[in-house]
């Protein structure tokens, strides 16, 4: 950081030994509450440092307006914005809709290739091209049935004028091996300010594919950046490295369901699902290993260790943030508007199993507060979309609905 230095003559009274540099503001510490989870651990595991876990509540200020603006529009997997405010919504069976910003519906968008939709697969997440003004060109992320099962695939095509089709698809990236499942394919999509695509993939669940989250020449349990054609961008950590997938950006994840960019650092920010246990927020860094499953806060459904029931090892990252017991960690955003001041670059993530909305406050890449919204609800929300320029916050739920915050 640039310093500013003062100049003091040597006759100033004695008393005043610096001078003040008002170039950065001084920040008042985050007022905290007892933390929000009150459910025992499923584990004795002590966090690496203090804060990883159960950190102190904090709570909105502002009165907010929660609306149901659409319900039962199917079962939806990922929400976006389009640039006319418009709202972009995946449906798992393998098609999207698209709603205005007061929840109106609008037209159903076909012509998609086929998807596998058992278990939690299907047409799960979408991103606009950042030129998608001029070109139309939408990215979305599938479980697409292949080779002797299935894995997690991203095509592109052009939207029609009409928005009712998808125009010249082509599937451009395959996270192989498949494999014959139906659980754990990741399948987030974010763009960097450079037009690169990051594509979360996850290691299929099974006992079978789970070690391959930790080898580099398999897609399973990876953080993927590719070109929009779906090259290896050219300063990938591994490009250069034999028998490594050249496409790899980081690894050693379980389910990555979440990523975001920071709107201000521009550092990528990821959320995956843990076990028993051992949901985590990462903030994710070229060639990095996070981990699984050599090191987890979680364990095995029945109640076992996993692996060596180690949390620590040399050379792997630990989350900033992780919960235990599990709140399922889906959809994540960071929320940019000013409307709900507090809000400001906060990050909000959608969780499933824990039915509620979180929302973190993030201090120099730390955890410094939660909170938890629409716990009253009772719904599993499967997204959130914090960027949308009307300063609103959306979620879309497992049960079908379109919510919308905002400020009273």
């Amino acid at each position: 950081m640039k310093k500013n230095f003062c100049f003091i003559p040597i006759f100033v009274l004695a008393g005043i030994f610096s001078c003040n540099d008002t170039s950065d503001p001084i920040e008042e510490p985050i007022q905290t509450g007892d933390p929000v989870e009150t459910l025992p651990p499923n584990t004795s595991y002590k966090p690496a440092f203090e804060g990883q876990t159960r950190i102190g509540s904090v709570k909105t200020q502002t009165q907010l307006k929660i609306e149901v603006i659409a319900s039962n529009i199917g079962r939806p997997w990922a929400i976006v914005n389009m640039p006319n405010g418009n709202l972009l919504v995946t449906e798992k069976s393998g098609y999207m809709q698209i709603f205005s910003e007061t929840g109106t519906f609008l037209s159903k968008v076909d012509g998609f290739p086929v998807v596998d939709d058992g278990g939690q697969g299907g047409m799960l997440d979408v991103a606009l091209d950042p030129a998608f003004e001029s070109n139309r060109m939408l990215y979305w992320s599938f479980s697409e049935p292949y080779g002797n099962g299935n894995l997690t695939s991203v095509a592109k095509g052009r939207l029609s004028a009409d928005e009712q089709s998808i125009e010249g698809s082509t599937v451009i990236y395959r996270a192989e091996p498949s494999y014959n499942g139906s659980l754990h394919y990741g399948s987030r999509l974010a763009f960097d300010d450079t037009g690169n695509l990051y594509v979360s993939t996850g290691e299929r669940s099974d006992l079978a594919t789970r070690p391959q989250a930790q080898q580099l020449d398999a897609a399973l349990g990876k953080i993927i950046r590719i070109t929009t054609n779906g090259q290896p961008v050219a300063s990938n950590p591994f490009i250069s490295e034999a028998n490594a997938n050249p496409e790899i950006y980081s690894y050693g994840h379980r389910n990555p369901q979440g990523l975001a960019f920071h709107p201000v650092t521009k550092q990528l920010w990821e959320a995956e699902f843990g076990a028993k246990g051992g949901d985590e927020i990462n903030f994710i860094e070229a060639g990095k290993n996070y981990g699984w499953p050599v090191i987890t806060y979680g364990l095995e459904y029945s109640g076992e260790e996993i692996g060596e029931g180690i949390t620590q090892k040399e050379g792997m990252e630990q989350p900033v943030y992780y919960w235990d017991p599990s709140v399922s960690p889906s959809g994540i955003d960071f929320y940019t508007g000013t409307a709900i001041p507090e809000w400001q670059h906060n990050l909000f993530l959608g969780a499933l199993s824990g039915q509620h909305i979180i929302r973190l406050v993030i201090e120099n890449n730390r955890v410094k507060g939660e909170e938890r919204l629409l716990a009253d609800k009772n719904e599993r929300f499967r997204d959130v979309l914090g960027q949308h320029p009307n300063q609103s916050l959306y979620a879309v739920t497992d049960s079908g609905k379109i919510y919308r915050i905002s400020k009273n």
